[in-house]
């Protein structure tokens, strides 16, 4: 490759449909004779289920989003405007003048609860997106990192946050930028200026996790400010990945919700993603008796996690460590309660038993005015203390009696 302008041509072709799938998918290798295998044998490879990777719509979207973003950037690198914009970016280091030429609203958010997999989703589009290479480019000669990877930091620190971007250009392409911004002691409105002239030249698109820790901290609008300058200085794309907490935090103000469109995503619906995830994760057993996933199992999984992946998971594994250690030997209903219940146990009131759509039938639900019938009756079986408060307000009935019928209940005068 000889000119900038040429630059975008070096990333692979972008796919689509089963193809993605496919190339998006990590299954770590397994041999069903590994359940005859010691104890420790079996335990240290029980950890491939953390490895195992099952691509579904929202691995598709965020690849789409990734690439195109890339691609944006890259397209402004070597043109006029971009040359202009370093002239301005000097300006803004030396006079402290500045003046955003490039402009753009190449900025979006990818928002999701916590364990869905956006994180292994991001990683799996970076890899095949860049090929883990850096873009190298002889006229004029200059060094392009497709993508990097930054945390926000926990206290939304600017000038921390900005070191650490620069930190990692060092750590792709082996400059200097880190150890001179140090040296030189730079400030934060020099160091503003600094990492637009490093972006212009040497990033892609720039990835920042953790966003959330922007709601919590008295710096997070700064922090925010300044990364709508390094946009406006820089013309890279920038991609915001948090919790759904940090879209109430962007939707505060015209200014920040406008600089956070994007993908949105929730658990996942009982479906035929999750099932397939819970069919492709149980066939990794290691204990000596091999069972087979049942709907019973399926619709279990999906109770007790909520829809959630990452719990998904962690209730397989732990159940196949409990059932080895135990001398049980079989992933079953039984060994997956007993990791809920001693493993799970600081998830239990994140995780909620009433979901958007039962996998069980639902229960019939005894009217107030039914003749004959009493209020313990009624009441009786499985209960949540919401479920009972909801009932309480639309039969106005007298929530203390209704606790009464399933747990001790004792009256103090205040």
């Amino acid at each position: 490759m000889t000119n900038l302008s040429d630059i975008i041509h070096i990333l692979p072709s972008m796919k689509s449909g089963d193809d993605l799938l496919s190339f998006m998918e990590i299954l770590p290798e397994y041999d069903e004779s590994i359940r005859g295998a010691d104890v420790p044998v079996r335990l240290m490879a029980l950890s491939d289920l953390y490895r195992i990777y099952v691509p579904s719509q929202m691995s598709l979207e965020i690849y789409s989003k990734m690439y195109l973003a890339l691609l944006r950037s890259l397209q402004k690198k070597g043109t006029k405007l971009a040359i202009q914009q370093k002239n301005q970016n000097y300006k803004a280091i030396i006079q402290q003048e500045y003046s955003g030429i490039m402009g753009g609203s190449d900025s979006f958010t990818i928002i999701g609860a916590s364990g869905i997999g956006k994180s292994s989703a991001i990683s799996r589009a970076i890899t095949l997106i860049t090929e883990n290479r850096v873009i190298e480019v002889e006229n004029p000669y200059t060094k392009t990192i497709p993508c990097i990877c930054v945390q926000c930091p926990f206290d939304s620190s600017v000038k921390g946050f900005l070191l650490e971007i620069l930190r990692k250009v060092d750590e792709m392409i082996d400059s200097n930028y880190y150890e001179n911004a140090l040296r030189a002691r730079t400030t934060t409105d020099m160091l503003i200026g600094s990492v637009s002239q490093v972006a212009l030249n040497h990033i892609g698109l720039l990835v920042v996790d953790e966003i959330q820790n922007v709601c919590n901290s008295k710096n997070g609008k700064s922090l925010v400010g300044m990364l709508t300058q390094l946009i406006n200085n820089s013309g890279i794309s920038i991609c915001m990945v948090g919790t759904p907490e940090s879209a109430v935090f962007f939707e505060q103000a015209v200014q920040l919700a406008r600089r956070s469109l994007g993908l949105r995503y929730d658990v996942m619906e009982y479906g035929t993603d999750f099932k397939r995830f819970c069919e492709v994760v149980f066939s990794y057993q290691y204990v000596k008796q091999k069972t087979e996933i049942t709907d019973g199992i399926m619709e279990w999984l999906y109770e007790h996690s909520s829809g959630n992946i990452s719990v998904v998971v962690s209730l397989i594994h732990d159940a196949q460590e409990i059932a080895i250690l135990n001398g049980k030997e079989v992933l079953n209903l039984e060994s997956l309660n007993e990791a809920y219940q001693k493993r799970l146990s600081m998830l239990h009131g994140f995780i909620h038993m009433e979901q958007k759509k039962q996998t069980s039938k639902p229960k019939k639900k005894m009217s107030v005015m039914d003749v004959g019938t009493s209020t313990e009756e009624k009441y009786s079986g499985e209960f949540t203390i919401a479920g009972l408060v909801d009932d309480a307000k639309a039969e106005n009935e007298d929530i203390v009696q209704l606790l009464k019928i399933h747990m001790p209940v004792v009256e103090v005068a205040v």
